[in-house]
Order: C-alpha cells, then structure tokens, then sequence
C-alpha cells in the first residue's frame, strides 16, 4: 500500500514538472521569437469625439454658431513611427512616401472607418504613436522620382497640385451658413513646394498620441489602434474661427491655413486599441 502511494505521488510529481518545464520551454521559444508582425491603424471621422461624419449629410455647429458639413474630407498621413516602454522608437519607412505615406479619405470609410496596415513591424510593446500630418520637406524635396507611386496615388485622390507646389495635405470641402449649410466653401491646406525657397510656412505637423493599452506586436498578434479624428476643431479649435467670402475659397499656407492646420493637429486621439 506505501508503495502504491509512493508511486502515485512520484508519477504527480513527475506530471508536474514535465508540465512546467514544457511551459518554461515555451516561454522560452516565445521570448526568442523576434518574429516581425503587423499593426492596423484605424482613423475614424467624426465630430465632438463621434465618429463616422455623413459626406454631404452630417451637420455640425461651430464655437460661433456657424453650421458646416463636408462634401470632401481628405488627409496625408506619413512618417508614423511607434514608440515602446523605454522610449525606442520605430520608424516606418521615415520620409519614404512611397511606402510611409496614406491618404485617409473620408469616402473610403468602411462603417465610418478608414483602415491603415503596416507591415514588418518589430515584435514589441508599443506605448505611443507619432504620425505626420501631411509630409515633410525631407521626404518633398527627394523629387518626383523618390515618390513616384505615392505621387501618383496623390493625383488620383486630388491631394497635389503640380509637382512645383506640391501636396494638399488636408482638403476640406462643403456648404456653410448661418441656418443652414447653403455656400459652399474649400480650405486645402498644403506647402507651396520648398517653403525656405519659397519663404512660406511649412504646415507639416507630427502629432504624438498615448495608447490607453500597450500595443503588443508579435508575428501571433496584430494590434489595432483606433484613432477618432475630431473635425469639430477645425472651426472650433484653439483659435475659434469663422467661414467668410475672405476665406471660404482658399488653398495653400495662408494665415488662414496656418490657423486651420494648428487647430487640426489637436483633432486626434486614441480612443482605444485591440490585441488581436
């Protein structure tokens, strides 16, 4: 009878640690798997932090009591980079527009939500996120041959006027009023090609967001970062502003413009992030 239980507890304990060392060997493998994986960005539209803005339905009422829809809502996305838990950061194809640089467009929203997939991301714990809003100099002045795709791409989608001037970084169309949306307006915000050339401001901007969860990237894993785009700051933002026959018509990097693209960069948050 000893023996039975001698045994019976011998072949326990022996379960035991076969189990645990198989655990331990695992964790082992999944430590040393540096494995690249994918992320997905999500953008989704939206005013006051509610998403999926209608083209040419969704009304929204300014800080000034002025009424405004959108019939175009387009933006360059570029240079997004991820930063981990010790301040490291990954570039994505930095000043490649070819391969770094979307256009979010209100138009192609899937459900409201516009959808972003990068490739070859380093498997990581990401704490924030950096993206540039519209593209930079560096990346501009590598010429049409160093962007080719994405300049193609660009015209396609209406978001470059010539190659001497460049990007739209933000086209923003519609009606406004006072009752109602009646006159139409068009603010395409940009760089007229090379700004010290040119002495014009350079309205890139890099935005740098927290994510409420680590994104945790592994070749098993792929995040999802949902980022709610709150185009209520466009006339509500930091610097309340006003449609009028002075500015309803305008493209480039007038003080207007400038005013428009400073409001925009506050516009963006993580709203919540996926680890699928």
């Amino acid at each position: 009878m000893k023996i039975y239980k001698f045994l019976s507890l011998f072949f326990i304990a022996f379960t035991v640690f076969a189990f645990s060392s198989c655990n331990s060997n695992r964790d082992d493998e999944n430590t040393q798997d540096t494995t690249p994986g994918n992320l997905q960005i999500k953008f989704e539209n939206g005013f006051n932090n509610l998403g999926n803005i209608v083209l040419n339905q969704t009304v929204q009422t300014s800080s000034q009591g002025q009424k405004h829809n959108f019939s175009s809502l387009k933006y360059v996305i570029s240079n997004i980079a991820l930063i981990d838990e010790n301040g490291n950061e990954f570039k994505y194809n930095e000043n490649n527009p070819d391969k770094g640089a979307f256009i979010v467009d209100q138009a192609d929203a899937v459900a409201g939500v516009v959808y972003l997939n990068l490739n070859g991301i380093p498997k990581n714990n990401y704490k924030k996120i950096r993206f540039g809003l519209g593209i930079s100099q560096k990346a501009y002045l590598l010429g049409q041959d160093g962007q080719a795709e994405f300049w193609t791409k660009a015209k396609q989608k209406g978001m470059s006027w010539s190659w001497a001037a460049g990007y739209v970084f933000v086209k923003l169309e519609g009606k406004y009023g006072t009752d109602t949306p009646s006159k139409e307006f068009m603010n395409h915000t940009g760089n007229m090609g090379n700004t010290i050339a040119n002495n014009t401001p350079d309205l890139y901007r890099e935005i740098t967001l927290n994510l409420p969860t680590t994104a945790r990237v592994t070749a098993q894993i792929r995040p999802s970062v949902h980022i709610l785009a709150d185009l209520n700051q466009f006339l509500s933002g930091d610097k309340a502003l006003t449609l009028t026959a002075t500015n309803d018509m305008m493209m480039g990097s007038s003080e207007h413009l400038v005013n428009v693209t400073n409001n925009l960069t506050k516009m963006f948050k993580v709203d919540h992030v996926h680890n699928d």
